[in-house]
């Protein structure tokens, strides 16, 4: 048996004990919590998303790269690599991690009062409540400056009407991040999600991220007091910070679910045998592992770098430093999934293997959080200085 596909390069030289022993955790959670029964989760449309945010909670995960609070104060690097090993099981439950952690727990840490830190930030990061983040609307998925949802000023009150949708943990959350136009601008609020007039649809008949929940939210005149707004949030850049932020972990997430269809293809060809010898003996199979296994040294190498930035500076990273990040490496991530089905014929449609399974969440993990073409547009307007986007 050779090496496998990130040993090439001995690229774990690059890495700390510390990365290391994270990354190794996160393989350790997946492998006891998640792995062994993944497969009916998606084939039945439902995951048990509670009983994974208490275990993911023990083991630090959820907002493992913020400070202060109780977290945990690691390092961005860090976070990738267990969102790595976690999407090496499945992308929705590493869904679960990046969600809960840099988008609803971000919003709150760096946005938030003092007291909306102290109430929600220790429940979250121990997996005792669910969070979600409220941005994309039915009519206004790329562009949330078109945003319907409204939040208007009732006496000291907030009045937030509009509609949410693909809101990841929706139907199950506890507290959900809601944005919204007001008079001046977006602002942010930390809704309970048993407040009056706020109600979830739960979109069960999704055929990607199966073992996950999704939902849309619907607003009808709920009220909330001015201490829910999110006071640090002043504008549409908060969000986007946010997803920047969350976007590092889909960097680094979809090259475990890449490593995991190669490594799956890999055990397979060798395995297989075809007109006398293994189907790994064949130069055109070897000429696609090899293929592939380049574009997975790449795309660490490329997830590193900018997880190292990240790691260095006070702020988020440029989101055209992030686009490039996402923009390829969902792409040869998916690419790897679709050739190591080819690889194994029809076997590799068999829900006893995780390629097709790999291959059909990252079919939505391309378009979410931003569709490869807005990252095309986002890297093209740092690269001519002129914009593109549809006025």
């Amino acid at each position: 048996m050779g090496v496998r596909p990130l040993d090439l390069l001995d690229l774990d030289d690059l890495l700390s004990d510390q990365e290391r022993g994270t990354r190794a955790l996160a393989r350790r959670v997946a492998d006891d919590h998640v792995r062994p029964a993944v497969a009916g989760w998606y084939e039945s449309g439902a995951a048990p998303i509670r009983e994974l945010a208490l275990e993911f909670g023990k083991a630090g995960l959820f907002g493992m790269h913020l400070s202060g609070y109780g977290l945990g104060g690691s390092t961005a690097v860090s976070l990738g690599l267990a969102c790595m090993e976690l999407e090496a099981a499945d992308s929705g439950v590493r869904s679960l991690v990046s969600v809960q952690g840099s988008l609803v727990m971000y919003a709150i840490w760096r946005y938030g009062s003092e007291e909306q830190k102290l109430e929600w930030l220790p429940e979250l990061s121990a997996g005792r409540s669910i969070g979600c983040f409220g941005l994309a609307e039915p009519d206004h998925g790329s562009d949330p400056t078109g945003m319907s949802t409204r939040a208007s000023r009732d006496g000291d009150d907030w009045i937030l009407d509009g509609v949410k949708t693909w809101i990841f943990n929706a139907p199950i959350a506890d507290v959900a991040i809601i944005w919204a136009k007001a008079e001046k601008g977006v602002v942010g609020f930390v809704v309970p999600t048993g407040v009056a007039g706020f109600t979830t649809r739960d979109l069960s008949d999704k055929l990607s991220l199966r073992a996950s929940s999704t939902g849309e939210i619907l607003l009808d005149g709920v009220r909330l007091p001015d201490s829910a707004r999110l006071p640090g949030a002043r504008s549409l850049m908060a969000p986007l910070s946010c997803l920047t932020e969350a976007r590092l972990s889909i960097i680094f997430g979809v090259l475990g679910a890449a490593r995991d269809c190669l490594d799956t293809a890999l055990d397979y060809a060798a395995a297989r045998e075809q007109f006398g010898r293994p189907i790994a003996g064949f130069q055109l199979t070897q000429a696609k592992l090899a293929d592939m296994a380049v574009e997975l040294q790449k795309g660490f190498l490329l997830a590193l770098h900018l997880g190292r930035r990240r790691d260095t500076m006070s702020g988020p990273l440029r989101p055209e430093q992030i686009s490039v990040g996402k923009l390829n490496n969902v792409r040869e991530a998916l690419k790897i999934a679709r050739q190591c089905r080819s690889i194994m014929g029809g076997n590799g449609i068999l829900a006893s293997y995780p390629v097709m399974r790999h291959a059909s969440n990252l079919e939505s993990v391309l378009t979410y959080e931003g569709t490869s073409e807005i990252h095309q547009l986002s890297i093209g307007q740092k690269l001519t200085g002129l914009n593109a986007f549809a006025r």
